[in-house]
């Protein structure tokens, strides 16, 4: 029952981020500010009350349209939100079979919480950047390059641990701090080379690019996120995620060849410009639930 609960709260509080997410995405590229002025329509400028400012409800109670002026209210709205809320519902729900067990051990329940919120973290700035991407071809510095650092920071949640533990009759005399030690210089070694790899891998996939089309083919951008994904997941899940987005992208450059070629006078499909970043945001979400099931499927079907 805790669980069930858990997971509902956790979603209601992801839908009230999701809807302050919307406010950052229809604000950030006119250089407004997130805080003032008040929610309102950006056609009417009719300042909403509460309750048509309820995360999901107050549109479909609205019917998708500006109770003044009945302007269409975009989908964005409702799948933003419906995106960080049900991302970090499954997120709670994943990780409170072990939370809430009673035999897990207590000493890792502050490394369980970090690893928690931190997803919820990751999940928001994913869906943010993907509809950035998505809308205007754009993945702000300001939300990659503080994504990097707080994606390393998070990732060496692990080494939280209690010192005292040490005194435990049931533990051997070890030097514990100095062992955990060792092993938080080695894997913050390990992430800071993760995260230049990744972002050499677009940097060098750029470089051919426009060695044979003579044009920019991927923006800088793509580059920080791969390199913010690397900080998160670590190298093997930021490749599955580029991994994933080269199936997206390939599939979506389909569907647009297929409509183009029953069309006249349309610009060549081929000059169309695919939002990477959208598509590598999905497959950082994809690798965060279930990166390492898919990682070790592979491994075994390539007979590692």
């Amino acid at each position: 029952m805790i669980r069930i609960l858990g997971t509902i709260f956790a979603g209601l509080l992801g839908l009230a981020f999701g809807s302050f997410l919307n406010v950052c995405l229809s604000r950030w590229p006119a250089g407004e500010s997130v805080v003032t002025p008040r929610s309102h329509c950006r056609s009417c400028e009719h300042t909403l009350p509460w309750w048509e400012n309820v995360p999901l409800v107050s549109w479909v109670f609205l019917r998708g349209r500006c109770r003044e002026c009945g302007i269409r209210i975009g989908w964005r709205y409702p799948l933003v939100e419906l995106a960080v809320g049900g991302l970090w519902a499954l997120s709670f729900w994943n990780v409170s079979l072990d939370l809430l067990h009673s035999d897990f051990p207590q000493i890792f329940v502050a490394n369980l919480l970090i690893f928690l919120v931190s997803q919820m973290i990751l999940f928001w700035i994913l869906v943010a950047l993907a509809v950035f991407d998505a809308e205007h071809l754009w993945l702000p510095n300001s939300i990659t390059l503080p994504g990097i650092a707080v994606g390393f920071a998070a990732s060496l949640y692990r080494f939280v641990l209690p010192w005292n533990f040490t005194s435990s009759p049931n533990l051997p005399p070890y030097n514990w701090k100095e062992a955990l030690g060792h092993l938080f210089y080695r894997d913050a070694i390990y992430r800071i080379a993760s995260i230049l790899a990744a972002a050499s891998l677009i940097l060098l996939i750029r470089w051919l690019y426009k060695l044979i089309r003579h044009r920019e083919g991927l923006g800088l951008g793509d580059a920080k996120l791969m390199a913010m994904l690397a900080a998160w997941l670590g190298l093997p899940g930021a490749l599955l995620s580029f991994a994933i987005a080269a199936l997206l992208g390939a599939a979506v450059a389909v569907v647009l060849l297929a409509f183009s070629s029953k069309r006249t006078n349309t610009q060549n499909w081929g000059a169309s410009k695919l939002p990477l970043g959208t598509f590598l945001c999905i497959g950082g979400i994809v690798s965060s639930l279930w990166g390492q099931p898919i990682i070790a499927a592979y491994l075994r079907w390539a007979g590692f």
